[in-house]
């Protein structure tokens, strides 16, 4: 069973986090064993950008979610660093700002769709809203409740405009949250990343578990799919994520689009363009180099 079947979030069905196991790490049994396969997935990685940057039709959104500490940031760092910057973008959702919060929830998210040729990676995202909002009460039940069939109809449309949707939650386990956490506090060059919110949110692991359950299986769709990745080994994680992607964008089936233009008459101009660079090259040669120019040619 490949990545794709194994970890795709089934729509509306019962989904218990606890069933997956947050260390899983498959048929591998370290980064050893991963890292020829996850570098193959992200050189495909980079062949399937280019196409569908050259195809300029279609376009990919990446959702990444995840507790504190799941690796949000790092598999931006190692999995979409082999792109084209080019043809990629990263936005990352922090907490609304006035202008924002007076509008509706998905007003903020709206300018940062990929156009085009485009990958998008969402670093959190517009589920903030049915997450962030649910857990600590910023609106009622009423509200948030109905976010969920807002947010299928926001991807549907996206969807039916080119754009390919997909989802990853980043499950770690509390024991390696706090081991991170550990980390970023031994490492001066990390300090900056700490902040009071990491413990405080950390009280409410059960909260939120809740909160992701019920957003996983109502929004996961067979067009915009949720894939839960196991992430508390962080190759593990990057060679999911990577093939995933590469796998998605290969059943897109992106074809290199034709030339929009006469290619022999380019060619005639090129060699014509290439016979009198070659004579402007000479008239700077001496005497002895000309004779050595003319003999190559010759050969």
């Amino acid at each position: 069973m490949g990545f794709k079947q194994r970890y795709f979030v089934e729509p509306d069905a019962k989904l218990k986090l606890s069933r997956f196991d947050p260390a899983d790490t498959g048929k591998y049994k370290d980064n050893d064993g991963a890292a020829a396969e996850t570098k193959g997935h992200i050189a495909r990685l980079h062949k399937l950008q280019y196409k569908l940057y050259a195809e300029n039709q279609r376009s990919m959104l990446v959702v990444l979610q995840g507790l504190d500490a799941a690796g949000k940031d790092g598999t931006i760092r190692h999995v979409i660093s082999g792109i084209n910057p080019q043809g990629v973008k990263v936005a990352d959702f922090k907490e609304p700002t006035p202008i924002e919060l007076a509008h509706d929830f998905l007003w903020r998210v709206h300018p940062h769709e990929p156009a085009k040729g485009q990958i998008t990676i969402f670093n959190r995202s517009h589920y903030e809203d049915v997450l962030v909002v649910r857990v600590h009460k910023l609106v009622p039940k009423s509200v948030w409740s109905k976010r969920y069939a807002r947010i299928r109809q926001f991807e549907e449309l996206m969807g039916e405009s080119g754009v390919k949707v997909v989802k990853f939650f980043l499950h770690i386990s509390p024991e390696e949250q706090l081991r991170r956490f550990g980390d970023r506090l031994n490492d001066p060059d990390r300090n900056w990343k700490i902040s009071e919110s990491d413990y405080t949110e950390r009280e409410l692991w059960e909260e939120y578990t809740e909160a992701f359950q019920d957003a996983l299986r109502l929004t996961s769709t067979k067009e915009a799919p949720w894939f839960i990745v196991p992430s508390d080994r962080k190759w593990f994680r990057d060679l999911v994520i990577a093939k995933i992607l590469a796998d998605t964008l290969d059943d897109m089936n992106i074809k290199i689009p034709a030339p929009t233009v006469d290619l022999d008459a380019i060619r005639r101009k090129y060699h014509a363009a290439a016979k009198e660079q070659r004579k402007d090259d000479r008239k700077d040669l001496v005497p002895g180099e000309m004779k050595a120019a003319e003999a190559g040619a010759e050969r």
